[in-house]
């Protein structure tokens, strides 16, 4: 298992500097300037790709930006916030989105269990019909029409929460982005638990289970839930990074200072630094998940830390 993942490791940062290349070369390959300042003339551009080093080649942009990176340089914003590092504008957004991603990951994988488990146990019943309606909603309707009408309902009419995001009430600010964005995960991960655990509790090594004397929480999470984890985990990886690097529409209706936005305003005005920054974090992320899948595996199922072993 530990050459196992030092090996994945391994792998991992050469990925990530295929990453970085990969979006050096397209950065390259976009149309237009970060300087598309009608005011300024070729002499004047000239100078500002000089002072950026963005005249010379794209490799030894590649191996300086590598170098730079290594000790927590990003860069400098050429057009949204000019001249600030590019670590100073992550740093004041990153949690933001980290934070409420993670609480509506944590929310929907936990309810989206709930009702995936009461489905199964329930089959054909009304508890079943009830969960798939929920699960089918929750997949069809867009997470920023489950925002609007809870910034309308509890935001508005009730106040019960603030319909804008507050860094002086965080908690209270977070809770409908996050029931938000969790909607679509947990009918996701209900979906998936309720046919796992449907396949897994008819199987012939759950009869095996209670002829030996094994029923109630021991027969279903020791042994039903635990079999389920596995695609469920792997639906759920993708999920999460997903809703922690911040989605742009919610983020707009709450006005929650994201990454999302920001990404998004970094491409419309080629602020290079920006994006290669934050696809480069958002690639890492998703490979330090998934890394954490393949030992989740491991500790879920003995057989697949076997078999990677004898690998």
């Amino acid at each position: 298992m530990k050459k196992y993942i030092l090996k994945r490791i391994v792998t991992s940062v050469f990925t990530l500097l295929a990453i970085l290349l990969i979006l050096f070369i397209l950065m390259q390959l976009m149309p237009g300037s970060p300087f598309n300042d009608e005011k300024l003339n070729n002499d004047q551009r000239a100078a500002l790709y000089a002072k950026y080093g963005l005249n010379q080649p794209v490799i030894i942009q590649f191996f300086k930006y590598v170098f730079n990176m290594l000790r927590g340089d990003f860069g400098v914003s050429y057009n949204i916030s000019k001249n600030t590092p590019i670590a100073q504008l992550i740093q004041s957004r990153l949690p933001i989105s980290i934070a409420i991603g993670g609480a509506a990951v944590a929310l929907g994988a936990f309810v989206g269990l709930i009702l995936g488990v009461t489905a199964a146990l329930w089959h054909d019943t009304v508890w079943d019909t009830v969960a798939t309606i929920i699960s089918v909603i929750g997949v069809s309707v867009p997470s920023y029409v489950f925002a609007l009408a809870l910034s309308y309902q509890f935001g508005f009419q009730w106040r019960l929460f603030p319909m804008l995001f507050s860094p002086q009430q965080m908690v209270a600010s977070s809770v409908l982005p996050s029931i938000s964005l969790s909607m679509f995960t947990m009918a996701s991960i209900a979906r998936f638990t309720r046919s796992e655990m449907l396949e897994v509790l008819g199987s012939d090594y759950m009869l095996l289970a209670e002829s030996k004397g094994i029923s109630g929480p021991a027969l279903i999470f020791r042994h039903a839930l635990r079999n389920a984890l596995i695609p469920i985990i792997t639906v759920l990886a993708p999920l999460i990074v997903d809703l922690m690097t911040g989605s742009l529409v919610v983020e707009k209706i709450f006005a929650i200072p994201g990454v999302g936005s920001l990404l998004v305003n970094a491409i419309q005005s080629n602020d290079y630094n920006v994006v290669i920054a934050l696809s480069f974090i958002y690639s890492a992320m998703y490979i330090i998940i998934m890394l954490a899948v393949d030992i989740l595996y491991g500790v879920i199922d003995p057989r697949i830390r076997l078999s990677k072993s004898e690998a």
